[in-house]
């Protein structure tokens, strides 16, 4: 209990920043789509472009991130993260203000997404080696579990808290709050301590951490399509169904995938990446297969809800491999470089399932989640290094 208590003191201030600015990003989710379609007059084909520009922002900077975290230390990469969606919320801002000029308003739009994709990858690579950093390696999946949590609970707030604000006063305060939480993501930090840099130490070159740590994040990455999969198809299949909205699949993934990092944090520092790993692909796999043969709604949404348990502990259990594989010095460089399998894998495959849907059926889709589960399942399996 001492431990556990002694843990959150340390890493909570790290975990509450991140929640707050993923809280900006799911507030900029929640608002921006209604606003280029309905005051820019735009397609749904730019929205796609705007949304999108900050995943591909955060995939390319993957790897400066890591760098700017190991040799300058996490909290500067945090902290520069923070100040960049503050500047991303200002512009934001800017544009809502140009409405009466669409095409000014929408390179503001894609400026700032460009921003708010940058602070992504400095913030969370540098809070995931600020932390690990604080409470050693050996907790390491703890603190990636509860970041995780973080992340994606921020998004789930802050989507519909921008909704609600947007229907009953202005949609320019939804920005002009983003700016106010990113200040005070900062100063929940403000006093922890920094982490001691090696100068000295010479860096492995980004190429020879790729190959360190390939197998895990590959694996990372074919386990992620099923995740893409039920993000991108699910309400689509609802609707093939005639099953009514999808909102009940999507909650049920969202609690799924939420409860097992409450509750069983602490498994993949105490049992071990790779068991965890291969228990979670398992479960993962089977998910997929019962919304593939789903033949009612209640069959489809159990499956959401098995592929929410077994994605939600891959991260932080794969992560626990690389920290052990890699020195303290690449640490940082290292979990970036695992990120991006993460954002190239949706980037590359969700088209790819577009595709497959479009030539069989929604269902096909979720088989071939399976199958790249199952192939994770098999590389992991194959020489335990």
């Amino acid at each position: 209990m001492k431990q556990n208590n002694q843990f959150y003191r340390t890493t909570g201030h790290i975990i509450l920043s991140v929640f707050i600015i993923y809280l900006t990003m799911g507030m900029a989710l929640g608002t921006l789509p209604m606003f280029i379609l309905n005051k820019l007059n735009f397609s749904s084909f730019i929205v796609g472009i705007v949304i999108g520009l900050q995943s591909l922002s955060t995939l390319l900077t993957r790897a400066y991130s890591g760098k700017l975290s190991d040799t300058k230390g996490p909290k500067a990469s945090k902290s520069i993260g923070v100040i960049l969606v503050a500047a991303a919320a200002v512009i934001y801002t800017l544009a809502i203000a140009s409405t009466q000029f669409p095409i000014l308003a929408l390179v503001l739009l894609l400026f700032a997404r460009l921003l708010h994709g940058v602070s992504e990858s400095l913030l969370v690579t540098g809070a995931l080696a600020w932390g690990i950093g604080l409470v050693g390696h050996e907790k390491s999946g703890k603190v990636m579990t509860w970041n995780g949590i973080a992340m994606y609970a921020g998004i789930a707030f802050g989507a519909p808290l921008s909704i609600w604000i947007a229907k009953y006063t202005d949609i320019k305060y939804t920005f002009i709050i983003m700016i106010i939480l990113s200040l005070l993501s900062w100063l929940s930090t403000f006093k922890l301590p920094t982490i001691h840099i090696d100068k000295n130490h010479v860096r492995t070159p980004f190429h020879k951490v790729i190959g360190d740590i390939a197998k895990q994040g590959v694996s990372l990455g074919l386990s992620s399509i099923a995740f893409g999969c039920i993000s991108s198809f699910i309400a689509l299949l609802f609707m093939e169904k005639n099953w009514g909205d999808a909102s009940l699949a999507f909650t049920t993934f969202g609690i799924c995938y939420i409860l097992p990092r409450l509750i069983f944090s602490s498994f993949p520092d105490k049992y071990g990446g790779f068991i965890i790993t291969l228990v979670s692909l398992l479960i993962e796999i089977f998910g997929q297969i019962v919304i593939g043969f789903a033949s009612t709604k209640i069959m489809a949404v159990i499956g959401c809800g098995l592929t929410g348990i077994g994605f939600s502990l891959i991260y932080p259990s794969l992560g626990v491999l690389i920290i052990k594989k890699v020195s303290p010095q690449m640490r940082a460089t290292a979990l970036g470089a695992y990120s991006a399998f993460f954002d190239l894998s949706l980037a590359l495959t969700v088209p790819l399932a577009g595709l497959i849907a479009g030539n069989f059926n929604y269902q096909a889709v979720y088989f071939f989640g399976a199958v790249n589960c199952l192939l994770a399942f098999l590389l992991i399996l194959y020489r335990r290094t």
